[in-house]
């Protein structure tokens, strides 16, 4: 699979908003949260051009009931796909070009909270935003045809400020408490 990352394109949260409605009206009467979430969701980023949404729902049982409503929007639905506890939805354009992806997982868990406090820490941090932006570059450089090499690439920038996200994300808690 080829590594593309692009700049920053100011139509991204639009394509968010789309289709979380598209996702909303799918999904009928099932109480569920839609987050704008990975780099597309980081201001100011290259980033793979695909949408990255969190879908949160009370019980992953729940939106299993419904997982050929989302199939009707063109998803392909891959089960957990590697990640317990989560359910993992994909649509790819005509062209066989990944638009979407979707990861449902359950509202509480860590899964939710780590994507959201990532996001937001930085959206936050401009500076650890343009590292991550130029890590993401020069890595879909050297790995353009190998998207694990370029995965494991931005493991370890990934995990430590993931922690420092969390870390923020409850001390900016705390000082509303």
């Amino acid at each position: 699979m080829q590594v593309r990352v692009v700049a920053p394109d100011p139509a991204w949260p639009g394509r968010y908003e789309d289709e979380a409605k598209h996702l909303r009206a799918a999904l009928g009467s099932l109480d569920v949260s839609l987050h704008h979430i990975g780099s597309t969701a980081i201001s100011g980023i290259f980033a793979k051009p695909v949408i990255d949404i969190l879908l949160v729902v009370d019980a992953l049982e729940h939106l299993d009931a419904r997982v050929e409503a989302v199939r009707a929007l063109g998803y392909e639905a891959k089960g957990e796909f590697g990640i317990p506890g989560r359910r993992y939805f994909r649509r790819d354009d005509r062209s066989g070009v990944r638009t979407h992806q979707v990861h449902a997982i359950e509202r509480g868990s860590s899964g939710a909270i780590r994507h959201l406090a990532f996001r937001d820490y930085m959206n936050a941090h401009a500076g650890a935003a343009q590292a991550y932006s130029t890590l993401k570059q020069q890595l879909a450089r050297a790995s353009a045809d190998d998207m694990a090499a370029y995965v494991r690439g931005k493991d370890a920038f990934v995990k430590r400020h993931e922690t420092l996200a969390l870390e923020w994300s409850e001390r900016i808690a705390s000082d509303v408490r």
